[in-house]
């Protein structure tokens, strides 16, 4: 599996988790979404230009 794909594995085990526990589906998605975001916006200009760097040349650009 690639790294993409594993994250994207574990994002839908945690939604599938926190629905079992019986939180709104709403709640869910705002977990499973913000949680990736917030952590985007907490990096500094610098790491955010390195990972966009990054991720586009893995998709060959």
């Amino acid at each position: 599996m690639s790294r993409n794909a594993k994250i994207a594995a574990g994002g839908v085990a945690v939604g599938l988790i926190l629905l079992l526990l019986g939180l709104p589906w709403w709640v869910v998605f705002l977990v499973v979404v913000g949680i990736p975001a917030a952590a985007y916006l907490a990096l500094d200009p610098s790491q955010r230009r390195r990972l966009r760097r990054v991720t586009r040349k893995e998709l060959g650009r």
